[in-house]
């Protein structure tokens, strides 16, 4: 497993929309915040298209322009413009042997969970579930955020998780030491859908990371315990609990850190007990939104309380 090249100055970007669509003005002030950066664009035309009322043109054009991305050999790094609805519909277009032959960031979360762990699993590459550029940076790209995000793409031997000082980790089961695994995961209702499917994540031997936003508890009660009837947590080696933003929670005791544990709890695996879990940890759909590099060795140590992820390139 490898991470992509670093993220220099002056590099090209790739813009592409794998599932809503955002409007002109909004793609002006898009490219005018990367270029402000220093950095030099392409930009996907089907980012306007508005398809279905939400959707970012047709898939096979959707799966066009992200394996036209990273065939351009001048393009060095791909961001999605946001997430939305749709990117599943377009995975049977995507090429992974043009992914295998040109390893390049890839930058997305939410509704690209499933290509983000594809792209993982089976082409060897270490993508990032992180801000993306009209959801994420053009309003609100704070200091944890922006930090996090270059420290990821641009570690030298290890890149480590840095809590945001109003929103330290919690350490759910006590007394578990350390564990080091590949990271998979993202959101909570992508991971569910894959289920059944070719794109299914795959937890076993991995450290399994959960966001989700939106919804009601009972909604994200069953998702999970999809999960835990589906084996995905009888294998994993810990867990980390990202945001889960505007949920509707009618009791205060019955939220989502309470439902999975309940589910790794009552999984099955006799050392349930003993699996690492960490809290509160600040990426998905809130703010600050720090960036998990998906696919790399991830080492969390319940004692230390840190969380850090070896670089290799």
């Amino acid at each position: 497993m490898k991470f992509p090249k670093k993220l220099e100055k002056g590099a090209c970007i790739g813009l592409v929309a794998c599932s809503s669509f955002i409007s002109e003005e909004r793609l002006a002030a898009c490219i005018a915040f990367l270029e402000g950066k220093g950095y030099r664009m392409k930009v996907a035309d089907n980012i306007t298209a508005n398809k279905a009322g939400y959707m970012a043109g047709e898939e096979t054009v959707r799966a066009k322009w992200l394996n036209r991305m990273f065939a351009d050999p001048e393009v060095d790094a791909i961001f999605c413009v946001r997430g939305g609805d749709g990117s599943n519909r377009m995975i049977t277009g995507v090429d992974l042997d043009i992914v295998r032959a040109n390893p390049k960031i890839f930058v997305g979360y939410s509704d690209t969970t499933t290509m983000l762990n594809l792209f993982a699993d089976r082409c060897g590459l270490v993508t990032f579930h992180g801000p993306m550029v009209s959801s994420n940076m053009v309003d609100a790209y704070d200091d944890d955020t922006s930090t996090a995000f270059e420290a990821a793409l641009n570690g030298e031997s290890e890149y480590c998780y840095r809590e945001p000082a109003d929103h330290p980790m919690v350490i759910a089961q006590e007394g578990c030491g350390k564990v080091t695994a590949p990271l998979a995961g993202g959101n909570l209702e992508l991971i569910g859908t894959s289920i059944g499917t070719p794109y299914e994540v795959d937890t076993d031997g991995k450290i399994l990371f959960i966001e989700e936003v939106h919804g009601h508890i009972g909604n994200l009660d069953r998702t999970v315990f999809q999960l835990r009837d589906a084996g995905k947590f009888d294998k994993v080696k810990g867990v980390l609990m990202g945001q889960f933003t505007d949920m509707v929670i009618d009791e205060p005791d019955y939220g989502p850190e309470r439902v999975i544990m309940d589910a790794i709890l009552s999984s099955g695996r006799p050392d349930a007990d003993q699996v690492p879990v960490i809290t509160n940890i600040q990426s998905g759909h809130g703010q600050p939104m720090i960036t998990l590099p998906i696919g790399a060795m991830c080492e969390i140590d319940t004692e230390k309380k840190t969380i850090r992820f070896q670089v290799e390139r």
